[in-house]
């Protein structure tokens, strides 16, 4: 009953924030699957942009709990991740203190009292955004094939204040941010088998997943990358000079500057450290990550002589979003990347 309350106050309270201060919010965190992008935007958010974003994740959260309790048991948790948070002043109080961070839990209502299910680390997408409804079908999917998911809204997630919208570290912390939540959720949640560990994600989530699976390759059975971001190098050169701008201060540099930075941050550079069962799907018309990144990670997989697989779709309807909107092509392809999660996870 206190959920149901506090929903209604928070829908109350949003349906009285004027229009006007609305179309102000980021265009981020997707209302509509076409909203989204990994393409961050080139200023940060105002205070009201900061206050309505906030105001929107506590409609969102409600909303998760009457679109999925039927079938999921739901939670949110604060954490400490491994990495500190990032101060102004490296040497005031606190410094070297664990950023907070955010996640969601959701477990099948079907496992009964002692059963262990597999455990799904769902990462979304988007530089600055946050997990939105738009994944309410995809979590239903992984609830009906019996798996345990958690979701780590990362360092630079929107709708939790500024602060935290500013402690974004493209490629470095939120990677860990990742790691710790998937830490967490086997030492706290009871239906996790913590032999049975897959992670994945689509755009910004896919090249975090990678990132992953790289860099702690023993600690993930099985890893689903769609459209991933792959090379920020060869990024930079097919974007324009403001989203170049942009991952400078990010990454606090240049491309052109520091190159090799921005290498290091891509996943293809670190394709010799695959161990994990990889699928990678990727789209010709695709407008956001380009095709030709993923290819160049595929080229470096193959040519580090590693076992994966992956498929680039030919034009396929929905572009950057084809395989995560509702359409026969889209539930196909996940039918696909599910099969492919089964042979390692056996839910």
């Amino acid at each position: 009953m206190k959920r149901i309350a506090w929903f209604v106050v928070v829908v109350f309270s949003f349906a009285l924030i004027p229009r006007s201060l609305l179309a102000q919010e980021t265009p981020q965190p997707a209302r509509l699957p076409a909203q989204e992008s990994v393409s961050p935007r080139p200023i940060g958010p105002s205070p009201t942009e900061q206050s309505v974003d906030e105001v929107g994740n506590h409609v969102e959260e409600a909303l998760w709990y009457f679109k999925l309790s039927d079938v999921a048991g739901i939670d949110q948790f604060l954490i400490a991740s491994s990495k500190p948070i990032r101060m102004k002043n490296p040497t005031g109080q606190g410094a070297g203190t664990p950023l907070i961070i955010y996640l969601y839990s959701f477990t099948p209502k079907k496992l009964t009292a002692n059963q262990k299910a597999p455990l799904i680390v769902f990462v979304h997408g988007g530089v600055h955004a946050h997990f939105d409804l738009t994944y309410v079908h995809i979590i239903r999917e992984l609830m009906d094939q019996g798996y345990v998911v958690v979701v780590p809204e990362y360092r630079g997630s929107t709708g939790y204040g500024a602060e935290y919208y500013d402690q974004i570290d493209y490629g470095g912390a939120e990677v860990d941010d990742v790691h710790s939540v998937r830490d967490w959720a086997l030492a706290n949640l009871p239906h996790v088998d913590p032999d049975r560990v897959g992670i994945m994600g689509w755009s910004h989530g896919a090249y975090i997943t990678l990132l992953n699976i790289f860099r702690w390759p023993s600690d993930y059975k099985v890893a689903y990358a769609g459209c991933p971001v792959s090379d920020l190098v060869m990024r930079m050169g097919y974007k324009s000079q403001g989203y170049r701008d942009i991952f400078a201060g990010f990454i606090g540099k240049q491309a052109e500057d520091d190159p090799m930075e921005y290498r290091r941050r891509s996943p293809y550079s670190h394709a010799a450290e695959l161990n994990t069962p990889l699928l990678l799907h990727s789209n010709t018309n695709d407008e956001d990550v380009n095709v030709m990144e993923v290819e160049h990670l595929i080229d470096a997989l193959k040519a580090a002589g590693k076992n994966f697989e992956y498929k680039i779709y030919d034009n396929a309807p929905g572009g950057h979003h084809f395989n995560r909107i509702d359409t026969a092509l889209g539930r196909g392809s996940r039918k696909e990347i599910y099969a492919f999660l089964a042979k390692q996870l056996k839910p």
